[in-house]
């Protein structure tokens, strides 16, 4: 049987989280790789999808139901073709995991989470004790409904493919929520799952002003992303979308600079594994340490505009 990876995306391209769970639905050597996406005049979306390298099919689902990607109603359109599938791909971002247990419980198969590498079609790796210890773990079940950590996998090629695009009829509405309102932050800063560079903050900074003041002009210098860690976000230094860690955001740049976060458990589940990664911090029992790759041992509010003036 074929692998179905759900599609993310805003109607118009694809998000770069498709692109690795892509490569995880390669990986998991049961056949064609087919790719669904379900939205609203999403038809640019589908010719995007149709592009990746891998992708045999691309299943275009368009209906006014699905504009907003509400859970009930993109797990129903899932649902009216999973029977064709041994394996359903869901990247592990909010969307993911706000379809995936419905899809999995309507299956009455048991979902599984976060995986970081595929052993075999049904054996995979995924972490456990915020990453502290990997798990080995074997599915039965005649469909295998999956999320992916996309930190895990490299991303597929976007170009390269030429897959035939299919159209399905998309599902009515559910009722069972409705669209209010949608607040989006807007930055000139690259999305932080998305960026090669990211700098990053924490409690130490000691205020919302000082983490302006100091981590801005580092991130604007090396057009990174921005970032915090949760005892920042919680100390009202940052705003949520900025928490990287368990609870925030897992990313993998090429390049991650955390300055003045210690380094807790939770942090460093979300960010170890980026490319190189940077610590500075005055404390030189920080745990942030042991898993820097170069360590500067010094108070950031001298060593941060030190570098930006040498950059």
């Amino acid at each position: 049987m074929t692998v179905l990876v759900i599609a993310e995306h805003d109607h118009a391209t694809v998000k770069p989280a498709t692109l690795n769970t892509v490569t995880a639905g390669i990986a998991c050597q049961s056949g064609d790789v087919h790719v669904l996406v379900a939205g609203a005049n999403a038809a640019e979306a589908a010719a995007a999808a149709a592009k990746i390298a891998g992708v045999a099919k691309v299943i275009a689902a368009d209906s006014p139901s699905l504009a907003e990607n509400l859970a009930e109603n993109v797990a129903a359109q899932v649902l009216a073709i999973a029977g064709n599938y041994s394996h359903i791909l869901f990247p592990a971002t909010a969307n993911g995991k706000n379809v995936a247990p419905r899809v999995a419980a309507k299956l009455d198969v048991a979902q599984i989470s976060d995986i970081t590498k595929v052993i075999s079609p049904d054996t995979f790796e995924r972490p456990i004790y915020a990453g502290n210890a990997i798990a080995t773990v074997q599915s039965a079940d005649a469909t295998k409904v999956i999320t992916v950590r996309t930190t895990g996998f490299d991303a597929a090629a976007k170009e390269g493919g030429s897959a035939s695009v299919e159209n399905a009829a998309g599902v009515a509405d559910s009722g069972k929520s409705s669209f209010v309102s949608r607040e989006v932050t807007k930055s000139a800063r690259p999305e932080l799952t998305a960026a090669k560079i990211i700098v990053s903050g924490g409690r130490a900074l000691g205020s919302a002003e000082k983490f302006q003041e100091v981590m801005a002009p580092l991130a604007d210098k090396l057009n990174a992303g921005l970032g915090a860690s949760r005892a920042a976000v919680d100390a009202g230094y940052a705003p949520n979308d900025l928490q990287v860690g368990q609870t925030g955001k897992i990313v993998a740049p090429q390049l991650y600079i955390a300055a003045g976060i210690s380094g807790a458990i939770q942090h460093l589940a979300g960010m170890k594994d980026s490319k190189v990664i940077v610590a500075i911090n005055k404390d030189p029992e920080a745990p942030i340490f042991s898993v820097a790759d170069y360590g500067l041992e010094a108070d950031l509010f001298t060593a941060v505009p030190e570098l930006v003036k040498a950059l």
